[in-house]
């Protein structure tokens, strides 16, 4: 009974979090970016929660329990982008004042590229909210096991889209800046707990594999594997949507750009730590399955007074990931794909904030139907996390850099839709290695783009505005 009344009051506070932040929420601003006013220790927050999602918790546990320590490179190349990101991009990102990474390709490449990152982007987004829906239902699972899953999804993801919906990003900062510190204490008491079960840290190096202490690489995760996981995951935390709306929310890029590193330096003592966690199940309950691991160790080892507590933390992880992708995939919606109509004649801004808290409710209600339908950690995941960085992450640092390279907007399109196009085709047909095919084509139409207009254009052609016409030398990032 005191399970049902800590998880019950988890969920009533978000919902109450939601509501008090809807006060603050009078304008598209406000809702799309909090009015720029994040300081350091808020967009820090956010950015632990809105990383520690599903597959840096469930999913990294269950890569401790079956590869080892260096499990914990599934979060630790995050930590290299995001710390990349944070030195090179954040101010410059800030500088933009753009709502979302599709206007930052429009405001030099067009409203053509501007649309075609955004459907990517939300195609891709459906997905992903969708599994962390489906985490959340197996979280509460384990505290419910005689409830059915199909209605513990339902709650979770109806309590996700209802506060996101209402405060906008007011709501996601300030419910992911508690949810932070769940996720934190969730974790190290977890660490001592299990730890002390199985008879000390020394203990349990001694009672693992050997090869499963070698770090940085094992024979269960090579250096090939790593590198994988670098390219397609690591460059997700160095260019994506969900971390650039937090820098375009800090009060200035030096919030944005210190948050980064600062969520980084906490993200590599996490990653050791949920991994950890992993290992030691292994040696507790070997017969359970890689991804019951964190939740089962939750169960078994801390008292039964904290253990829900720590099921809240497990699912504070998941819903400030999902609420992150729900809002970023509202307001792409409104902004980038509808915002020239939205933005006319009078009450703009106000029609503006109408339609992103109905396309955050409807994106929601959709991809807690597909969540309701598979009820499994689905491939369009992995799936969705490819056809983004073959297609968008190249030409998004470009669009940053301007002036070192200049390119007309047809080329940035045709490496969009080739390097797109390519890792989705190769996914769907099951071609191995499918995603460097596709960032690798996307790469060569860039580097063609560029020296077109370097060497085959006339010194005086400079770079795109932002509409991607007339040349444009103002800009901020020139």
């Amino acid at each position: 009974m005191l399970d049902v009344w800590i998880i019950g009051a988890y969920l009533v506070a978000m919902v109450v979090i939601g509501l008090f932040a809807s006060r603050k929420t009078r304008g598209s601003e406000g809702f799309f970016v909090a009015n720029r006013s994040g300081g350091t220790f808020v967009i820090t927050g956010s950015l632990v929660a809105t990383i520690l999602g599903g597959s840096s918790t469930i999913g990294m546990a269950g890569l401790g329990f079956t590869k080892g320590l260096p499990g914990a490179w599934w979060l630790l190349v995050g930590c290299v982008g995001l710390a990349v990101g944070g030195g090179i991009l954040a101010r410059r990102v800030r500088q933009t004042g753009a709502y979302t990474l599709p206007e930052i390709l429009g405001q030099h490449y067009g409203e053509g590229v501007r649309k075609a990152a955004s459907i990517i982007i939300l195609s891709s987004w459906l997905g992903i909210i969708a599994g962390q829906m489906i985490a959340a239902g197996k979280i509460l699972s384990v505290l419910f096991p005689h409830t059915t899953l199909v209605l513990l999804i339902a709650i979770s993801g109806s309590v996700m889209i209802f506060y996101t919906l209402l405060g906008g990003q007011y709501s996601v900062l300030k419910t992911d800046a508690i949810q932070a510190v769940l996720i934190l204490f969730g974790v190290v008491l977890t660490v001592i707990a299990g730890s002390e079960a199985s008879g000390g840290f020394f203990m349990v190096a001694q009672k693992l594999p050997a090869d499963f202490v070698s770090f940085p690489a094992n024979h269960e995760m090579s250096w090939g594997y790593i590198v994988n996981l670098a390219i397609f995951v690591g460059t997700a935390y160095l260019v994506g949507p969900d971390i650039f709306s937090r820098f375009l929310s800090a009060r200035d890029g030096g919030v944005a750009r210190g948050a980064a590193w600062v969520t980084a330096v906490i993200l590599v003592f996490v990653a050791f730590g949920i991994t950890w966690i992993g290992m030691t199940a292994r040696i507790l309950y070997p017969g359970i399955s890689p991804e019951q691991a964190f939740p089962h160790m939750v169960m078994k080892v801390l008292p039964a007074v904290l253990s829900p507590l720590v099921i809240a933390a497990l699912l504070a992880a998941v819903m400030s990931s999902a609420d992150t992708c729900l809002l970023t995939a509202g307001v792409i919606m409104t902004s980038d794909i509808l915002g020239g109509w939205l933005r006319k004649g009078e009450g703009a801004d106000h029609r503006l904030l109408v339609s992103s808290r109905f396309f955050v409710m409807l994106i929601g209600i959709i991809s807690l139907g597909i969540a309701l339908y598979e009820q499994g950690i689905i491939k369009s995941l992995l799936l969705g996390y490819t056809v983004f960085t073959s297609g968008l992450v190249l030409p998004a640092l470009f669009s940053l850099f301007p002036r070192r390279f200049p390119i007309s907007p047809r080329w940035v399109m045709g490496a969009i839709v080739s390097g797109g196009a390519v890792a989705l085709c190769g996914k769907l047909l099951h071609v191995f290695q499918s995603g460097y095919y596709g960032m690798g084509l996307c790469a060569v139409v860039l580097v063609i783009g560029v020296a077109r207009r370097k060497f085959m254009t006339p010194a005086v052609q400079n770079i795109p505005s932002m509409g991607g016409g007339t040349p444009s030398s103002s800009h901020p990032l020139s």
